[in-house]
């Protein structure tokens, strides 16, 4: 008797506040202007805008003040961290329907594919529909996401990762704690494919870039 195979679906959410200088801020609006006129593509901004994230000369993560508590319980200082997400029962049904012969509801890609932040963050992970408390507008997948983790027949074939960058001066909030996977940028017409906790909470200013990298993974035991 062939044993019965149980497909399970985890995830994780990894966020990154890069705060800038003033040069930082110079060449990301200068890049910003050439994907306006034309003269750069998205794929490449993105590529560009990531190497001025990660220079030390331009950005660096962004740091929070501890409390007492905070220290002695060994929380980093610097915003960036990684929660696992709940794929939630919209998102359940939006997979089976991208199996169907026809699809009826719109696939999480580069054209459609959003992530959304905001401050009211609720343990009713598997109805969410959208952030609570949404802050500001959802941010649209970055160049060449969603995509496989790995090489196809190679270790992280079966790993889908999405990517969108709020950049300077799409944000200005503090307490963000929650965070949704969308295939619409308006919520109200949108299906939420995840939902997850941002714990310790961001805050993040105009001169402050938002990075928020999701992962999928698909298991069969």
């Amino acid at each position: 008797m062939i044993k019965e195979e149980k497909i399970g679906l985890k995830g994780c959410l990894k966020w990154t506040v890069f705060h800038h200088n003033e040069k930082g801020l110079l060449k990301l609006r200068e890049l910003k202007e050439l994907l306006t006129q034309g003269k750069i593509t998205k794929e490449e901004r993105d590529k560009r805008r990531q190497e001025i994230f990660e220079n030390p000369l331009y950005s660096e993560i962004k740091k929070r003040k501890l409390t007492l508590l905070e220290k002695i319980k060994g929380i980093s200082p610097l915003m960036t961290g990684t929660n696992h997400n709940i794929v939630t029962n919209e998102g359940d049904a939006m997979i089976a329907d991208i199996m169907a012969q026809t699809p009826a509801k719109t696939k999480v890609d580069n054209t459609n594919g959003y992530i959304e932040v905001g401050t009211g963050f609720t343990s009713e992970v598997k109805t969410a529909l959208s952030c609570t408390t949404p802050t500001g507008s959802p941010e649209v997948m970055d160049a060449t996401f969603p995509k496989l983790k790995g090489t196809w027949g190679e270790a992280d074939d079966n790993v889908t990762q999405y990517r969108a960058t709020f950049e300077v001066g799409d944000l200005s909030a503090d307490g963000i704690d929650e965070a949704a996977l969308l295939n619409n940028s308006s919520v109200g017409s949108a299906e939420c494919l995840a939902y997850a906790e941002v714990t310790p909470t961001v805050d993040v200013t105009v001169a402050d870039s938002l990075q928020m990298n999701w992962e999928l993974t698909y298991t069969g035991a």
